[in-house]
């Protein structure tokens, strides 16, 4: 029998008591306005779930979350559609670039997303079909009980009459008082805090915000509530397109498309909006700077370059422009360029210390270690820093060591683990350091650490493996190995190479075989591989 109703009348909490309670199986439509919203559940239980264009899609969220790379995404999507049928997800678990485990965590976070947000729901209406299950193959189901859900719903619903008082709106635009880091005494902010900070510029958007900072609407706006309390953080307005078109509507409206578009994730109906923005005006800075930014997000750097490029001449040098210039020139190894192009982000914003951390890393990875101390020394001696971050000390302990000054290097990451005992990047590099020193078993005691952190650096098992390999312990080392690739399945081609000896010595050849080929895939100029392969293939 068919249940139907108001949400006016009856919540949506309600609702779905009532069917876990009743143990009943089938899915919960609902709309609200021009939304659309499904629950499925099996016995009870919430089974999956849905929103209609949220922009929270399974591969822009596994990138924000570092899951995957650019390039990975850019490539599944590319085979995606040459094979139809075939979800994203189960393309990237066979390109070994995303683990069944990693896909299943972030599918389940998609699905309880989804769930709280219809939780905020208080209009429109719900239709509960009996017996009904989700239509397509291969759909990814989870098993939650509702009461886990509605008792975290609740407490969402709750924070967020809270949270709107200060942001009402995605679309508003935010700015700094005063950064965290200039404050007199040493604020405690919490995991979130920490990864939007990077980009409030009074620039992007809320919504642009939680995109980049690779969180879901909850978890921003209670973020950015915290700090708008603590008086760090304030409105700077809210995105207006009417300025930059000159009271152009037709190109306006474009724009505005083209922008509720990008937030929903439906990339190609953003990209058609702005290409006819760009088509009345060709310099139009919105519709390339958008273009760039989508370009950058499928890994067509170039591409990338090139929008940012044809941007008029007075915004080329905008702090925004440039950070996401750099970035590509960083991608295509670019170097020096990238550098150039972070100098210019600096001179737009010369109190942004941040700046001087992204130059310390694309400077390590040109290969110069000098250059790159320089840049970190002027992060940690600039007034507005008063607690050095933990990417700081990591870098610092990596470029020493590269640097060849090595008691400073350990110096260095001892005193960012007395600041972050529990970050796996500063025990993986203050452990390698320690090696290169001869302190094996020091080193040991970093790595066993890192592996207990969450999420623990699959470097820490990769090192733990290498020591047992060189110690002649081949169970040890394949025990590390073999954990370290389930959590990167692309870190190394070194680490397969390894595996496949391993398991050439337990006389398994087929395995071996299959974990050469996996290192080749890695890195076809590997010669141990390539040896190891033709010895096989003539015996």
């Amino acid at each position: 029998m068919a249940i139907e109703g108001s949400l006016q009348d009856v919540s949506l909490a309600d609702i779905c008591q009532l069917l876990s309670m009743g143990m009943k199986t089938g899915c919960l439509s609902l709309t609200d306005r021009s939304n659309f919203g499904y629950v499925y559940f099996r016995k009870g239980r919430v089974i999956h779930a849905s929103v209609l264009n949220r922009a929270d899609r399974l591969g822009e969220l596994l990138v924000r979350n570092h899951v995957i790379t650019r390039k990975d995404l850019s490539q599944a999507m590319e085979k995606q559609a040459m094979e139809k049928g075939k979800r994203l997800g189960e393309i990237l678990v066979e390109m070994g670039a995303l683990s069944e485990e990693g896909l299943h965590k972030y599918i389940q976070m998609q699905i309880e997303e989804a769930v709280y947000a219809l939780f905020t729901w208080d209009q429109g209406s719900f239709h509960f079909d009996p017996d009904q299950m989700p239509d397509e193959e291969g759909i990814f189901l989870v098993n939650v009980p509702a009461e886990v859900l509605l008792m975290e719903g609740a407490r969402r619903v709750d924070e967020w009459s809270l949270v709107e008082k200060k942001i009402p709106s995605f679309d508003l635009v935010l700015q700094f008082d005063k950064h965290p880091d200039e404050n007199e005494e040493e604020v405690e902010l919490t995991k979130d805090q920490k990864k939007v900070l990077p980009f409030i510029d009074g620039v992007r958007t809320v919504s642009e915000i939680m995109m980049e900072a690779g969180l879901v609407e909850f978890d921003t706006g209670k973020a950015l509530y915290g700090l708008i309390q603590a008086g760090f953080v304030s409105r700077a307005g809210a995105r207006s397109t009417s300025e930059e078109t000159g009271g152009d509507e037709r190109l306006q409206q474009h724009l505005n498309l083209g922008i509720a578009f990008y937030r929903s994730g439906m990339m190609e109906d953003a990209m058609r909006e702005f290409e006819a923005a760009l088509a009345s005006d060709p310099k139009q800075a919105r519709a390339n700077f958008m273009l760039g930014l989508m370009a950058f997000r499928k890994g067509r750097f170039e591409d990338a370059l090139s929008r940012f490029g044809a941007m008029p001449d007075g915004l080329k040098g905008a702090y925004a422009v440039q950070r996401n210039r750099a970035l590509a020139l960083e991608m295509l190894g670019r170097y020096d360029e990238a550098s150039k192009a972070l100098d210019g982000a600096l001179a737009a914003r010369p109190d942004d210390a941040e700046v001087h951390l992204l130059r310390a890393i694309v400077r390590l990875k040109a290969r110069d270690a000098a250059g790159a101390l320089e840049c970190l020394r002027a992060y940690r001696t600039s007034p507005k820093v008063k607690k050095p971050s933990e990417i700081y000390y990591a870098y610092t302990v990596l470029a020493s060591a590269v640097a060849g000054e090595i008691d400073y290097a350990v110096s260095v990451g001892r005193e960012g683990l007395t600041q972050y005992p529990e970050s796996g990047p500063i025990l993986v590099n203050t452990g390698a350091v320690l090696e290169r020193r001869g302190e094996m078993d020091a080193a040991a005691a970093l790595y066993k650490r890192a592996v207990t952190v969450d999420p623990a650096p699959p470097q820490a098992h990769k090192n733990l493996g290498d020591q047992a390999y060189a110690r002649g312990d081949a169970e040890g080392a394949r025990v590390q190995y073999e954990r370290a690739v389930k959590l990167a399945p692309r870190l190394g081609d070194d680490v397969y190479l390894r595996l496949g000896t391993i398991a050439y010595k337990d006389h398994d050849p087929d395995v071996a075989v299959l974990l050469w080929r996996r290192a080749l895939d890695l890195n076809p100029n590997n010669e141990a591989v390539q040896s190891n392969l033709e010895t096989l293939a003539g015996t």
